[in-house]
């Protein structure tokens, strides 16, 4: 987009209409303004997906804010997409372009290649998207990627790895992944490692929230322990909600930060151990008593923590 463009908006209900002109006309500027609105409508899906990994809660949250961060979001996208920033749009054209006229060359190994496909649909990266995401994902690659049956080795892989992709859970990649360190967790505690794990979930937001330093790295804390005036060791500063008489108030804390999630896991035990008024926490085995003990010792001051919690807990022993 030139200087001299103007920025497109979201409340610009003519620009579908001018562009169906522009198709029923054969205007060459159309395979470029209908990429774009492919793109556009693909970055809608991306952002809307970041935005509901996001915990929903506070003074803020309501259907009106909703309402206009949606618009914000389209907008944000339509803006993108008009500066060509992520190049989907022009892979977009110029497969339009090539299977308008077959003499159009299409160069080998860019990502919306059939015969040399670059685009990540392998099943791990698959499995950290969320369900939505991953289906829309999934129906864009079949669309642009000659909207048949697989062919050829690399459209078999693909198939093969959107098979893999239908039961790809990324809580379910959560669960996997803390459980050997909640297991060493239990052997230490006697706590059953699928209330530590669900404890986790539950603070992190199944790992997408937990603390960060300002340059990206994790602090591995999966509990939200706070870094007390005892706390000797890496501290990250971080946005959390607190309840003040019921009421939540977004805090800037500092946490404690580890060098690995096990660190993390055998931290969480000591506290529970040495502190005797966890004491009737570390004793439960039965996941209910386990979160309104952890609740009634002031673990945490949201109002609702002991239900979440025992609501986690009891989905993940339904999956056994």
């Amino acid at each position: 987009m030139s200087a001299s463009s103007p920025i497109p908006s979201v409340f610009d209900v003519n620009s579908l209409t001018t562009l169906k002109a522009q198709v029923k006309s054969d205007d060459p500027e159309a395979l470029r303004a209908a990429a774009k609105q492919f793109e556009g409508l693909f970055l809608q899906m991306v952002l809307k997906s970041m935005r509901d990994s996001m915990p929903r809660e506070g003074l803020f949250d309501n259907d009106q804010s909703r309402m206009y961060e949606g618009l914000l979001d389209q907008q944000l996208a339509l803006v993108m997409s008009s500066k060509g920033t992520t190049g989907l749009a022009a892979m977009i054209e110029k497969q339009l372009m090539r299977k308008a006229d077959p003499a159009v060359e299409f160069e080998t190994g860019l990502p919306l290649n059939p015969e040399n496909p670059g685009f990540p649909l392998d099943s791990e990266t698959l499995g950290r998207l969320d369900a939505q995401t991953r289906k829309e994902l999934l129906k864009a690659y079949e669309i642009l990627g000659n909207g048949g049956p697989a062919s050829g080795r690399s459209q078999a892989a693909a198939a093969a790895a959107y098979a893999n992709a239908q039961g790809a859970d990324p809580t379910a990649d959560f669960v996997s992944r803390m459980r050997p360190h909640a297991m060493a967790a239990e052997r230490d505690t006697g706590i059953p490692a699928h209330f530590m794990v669900a404890q986790a979930a539950l603070e992190t937001g199944w790992g997408k929230a937990e603390p960060r330093f300002a340059d990206g790295r994790s602090s591995f804390n999966l509990f939200g322990i706070k870094a007390g005036k005892a706390w000797k060791g890496a501290t990250v500063e971080a946005g959390t909600i607190e309840y003040v008489d019921g009421q939540p108030q977004r805090q800037s804390e500092r946490f404690r930060a580890y060098g690995s999630y096990a660190e993390a896991f055998a931290d969480y035990a000591r506290l529970l151990t040495d502190s005797p008024r966890y004491s009737a926490a570390v004793s439960s085995r039965d996941g209910g008593g386990f979160a309104r003990a952890l609740q009634s010792a002031g673990y945490a001051t949201d109002p609702q923590y002991a239900v979440k919690l025992e609501r986690i807990i009891k989905g993940l022993e339904a999956r056994g």
